[in-house]
């Protein structure tokens, strides 16, 4: 690789490693903004949500952005969103204003994540699998040291540094950006610049996105007021009604779209590649309420650090980034079908372990779960890919790969939900056990189905 590709691949790395760093770092702050907000468990868990409702939004939208306007100059808008969010963030002054902020950041960095691989791809042309590998090393890595990263800053400096430690990455990838990725074609400009709003409106499909951005945001409102409050009122109904009928028009829509935002009639027509989305899901479920709950219990219920917190969940990550390279080797040889049962094992075997904690546990016997689960994401990364390419035919595999990172946000949505509605308006010892209950129920189901697929010979080498 060329000391030009290598400097092109830095500054992507360092752009696109932004938004896994900041969708983890927050893990670990939520028990400080719930103290300095004055807020209950339920309205703070929203710094998780709109972080990842924005993100499953803008980041088929920058793609098809990028497509009209240039990967150059929607990388480069990306980083400069990014600066201003990160920089503004820490000065709000209530924590309506902190949401806001948060989904900026969050559209901003996903502009980078939209658009860094098809820069790799279409600059580097001499080992690209392995500069693709690369870039697959800043995303998983940086969401795996995140909760570290965060519980070190926020014990020293405050809850406000998890947004400015993101100004030196954002600087220097702007300027390594400037100086090495190529200018984009003028002729595709020229292009964008004569469309359209109505053209442009119709080929992100506005309508959809609006359906299911309301559809989405009424239904999570109305089940965590019901939760928050006790009691199912009048007006918990009429939005949980208005999120129900969103979300029904937003189906409707896309099956007539011409270039829907989620491709619906995809998933009827490729059953295979339907259940590994939906199994994929359900894994991020699994991992993700681990992943935000078990800080909130450590720092809300143990009272241990910040950075004692970031120091036992960097067990989680090591045992992550360790797990993918032996999975990938193992895949290749068996298939993905070992790797995923071995995965729902492991977080069966984690989410017993949770439940079997009381208050009087070691905290340092949390590493067990922990590990446990950094395992199986370690396989699942690669396995869940590995399915996903064997279930998708070669013409769909772009739209495949939107619709599976699709999959990823919404798991991550509804691990956020599942934790909300448990715990309520305190994070409690008893929510967490029950917590654990849950997802020992959820991670058995995944044991047995992947069993099965592999009796039936749909997940074996093909």
């Amino acid at each position: 690789m060329s000391i030009r590709s290598r400097w092109l691949m830095i500054s992507v790395g360092l752009g696109i490693l932004l938004n896994p760093l900041n969708s983890s770092m927050v893990s670990v702050a939520i028990p400080r903004l719930q103290n300095v907000f004055h807020l209950d468990f339920t309205v703070v868990s929203w710094i998780i949500f709109s972080f990842y409702i924005a993100s499953a939004i803008a980041q088929p939208i920058m793609g098809k952005a990028s497509d009209l306007f240039g990967r150059r100059r929607i990388f480069l808008s990306g980083l400069v969103v990014s600066f201003t969010a990160s920089l503004l963030a820490p000065l709000s002054p209530n924590f309506g204003w902190l949401i806001v902020f948060r989904i900026v950041q969050s559209i901003g960095t996903s502009m980078m994540v939209a658009v860094g691989m098809a820069i790799v791809r279409i600059h580097i042309t001499e080992k690209q699998a392995t500069a693709l590998s690369v870039l697959s090393i800043f995303l998983s890595g940086a969401a795996a040291i995140g909760p570290f990263i965060g519980g070190v800053i926020i014990h020293w400096w405050g809850w406000p540094a998890i947004f400015l430690v993101n100004i030196p990455f954002v600087v220097t990838s702007f300027l390594l950006a400037w100086k090495h990725i190529p200018e984009d074609d003028p002729s595709t400009i020229s292009v964008a610049r004569n469309m359209s709003f109505r053209k442009w409106f119709d080929l992100i499909d506005a309508s959809g996105v609006l359906l299911f951005t309301v559809g989405l945001v009424a239904l999570l409102v109305g089940l965590l007021s019901a939760k928050s409050s006790g009691q199912i009122s009048f007006n918990n109904v009429i939005v949980g009604l208005i999120g129900f009928v969103g979300l029904g028009a937003f189906v409707r829509h896309e099956l007539k779209a011409k270039a829907p935002f989620i491709p619906l009639r995809t998933f009827a027509k490729y059953p295979a590649m339907t259940w590994i989305n939906v199994e994929f899901m359900v894994v991020n479920l699994l991992f993700y309420s681990l992943f935000f709950g078990l800080p909130s219990y450590l720092q809300i219920v143990r009272h241990v650090s910040e950075f004692h917190t970031g120091m036992l969940m960097l067990s989680l990550g090591l045992c992550s980034l360790i797990a993918s390279p032996i999975a990938g080797r193992w895949i290749d040889k068996s298939g993905p079908g070992p790797a995923l049962l071995m995965s729902g094992m492991l977080m069966t075997l984690g989410s017993v372990w949770i439940v079997t904690l009381d208050q009087t546990s070691p905290v340092i016997s949390v590493c067990l779960a922990l590990a446990a689960f950094g395992i199986s994401n370690g396989l699942n990364s690669v396995a869940m890919q590995a399915a996903l390419f064997r279930s998708s035919p070669k013409e769909i595999i772009g739209v495949a790969s939107g619709i599976f990172n699709t999959s990823r946000y919404l798991g991550t949505i509804l691990s956020s939900l599942l934790i909300s509605i448990v715990m309520g308006d305190n994070f409690s010892f008893e929510g967490f056990r029950v917590l654990g209950m849950i997802l020992t129920l959820i991670a058995l189901s995944l044991v047995f189905i992947n069993w099965r697929h592999m009796e039936t010979g749909q997940l074996h080498e093909s």
